[in-house]
């Protein structure tokens, strides 16, 4: 069911609609990625100083290397992490618009979806970012006490919170917020593999950048993949029997 979600996202690639919206979602997501790159900088230089003194370790410049000419390189190579909130962050922006384009596409049997109101999905949004940050730096502790484990405990955590998000708006559309927070729960197993698929090549730099238009393309196909197969009493009114 994640594999033919996928496939499916893939092969609507073509589709002048659906680029249109991964361009804009690509040029947001390198547009958000400096934000939180400056910003992370930002703490970090007002916290030590351009030139600061760590215990054990002494004076270091590197501060003032990411903050000129290396920085580019820098950002890259942060954006293995920094690309989590990012994905976070695009989704009340793009996920309609995703989903609008899918459902034209492959399944225009059903009627046309409310979209969510804006107010309310970036409320969702700054919500679960706030614990997706939090949870992070939680992690931070478990990588250095498992440290040969610390990809996949970045992997499986971020994995997990990601499909949580992405599958609740996709649902949201169509099922409410009640109803997709019962269909979550209901396939909470199959939701964190698919968030966990999500996040391993938000592990890749540049290759990220395109992850989180396919995600909630993916992430709609596999809410419509788990609805055609649910008896029919568990299926939305909008999609009959």
């Amino acid at each position: 069911m994640i594999l033919r979600s996928f496939l499916l996202t893939l092969g609507q690639l073509a589709d002048p609609r659906f680029r249109k919206v991964l361009f804009l979602g690509v040029g947001l997501g390198f547009a958000l990625l400096v934000a939180f790159f400056a910003g992370l900088m930002w703490v970090l230089n007002a916290s030590f100083g351009p030139e600061a003194t760590l215990p054990f370790i002494g004076e270091v410049t590197w501060l003032d290397d990411l903050l000129s000419w290396t920085a580019f390189i820098s950002m890259i190579i942060l954006s293995v992490f920094l690309m989590v909130p990012v994905a976070s962050a695009i989704t009340s922006l793009f996920l309609d618009d995703v989903a609008d384009a899918v459902e034209d596409r492959h399944y225009t049997h059903l009627p046309k979806a409310d979209r969510v109101p804006w107010g309310d999905a970036l409320r969702d949004t700054v919500n679960f970012l706030g614990v997706l940050v939090a949870a992070n730096i939680f992690a931070v502790i478990l990588y250095f006490m498992f440290p040969p484990f610390a990809i996949f405990i970045f992997w499986g955590l971020n994995g997990f919170l990601l499909g949580r998000e992405y599958f609740t708006l996709a649902a949201m559309r169509r099922e409410g917020r009640a109803g997709a927070r019962i269909l979550r729960k209901r396939h909470a197993g199959k939701i964190w593999i698919a968030g966990t698929l999500m996040a391993m090549p938000l592990s890749l730099p540049l290759v990220n950048l395109v992850i989180p238009i396919l995600g909630a393309a993916t992430f709609t196909h596999l809410y419509h993949q788990i609805q055609s197969r649910a008896p029919s009493d568990q299926k939305s009114p909008d999609r009959g029997s």
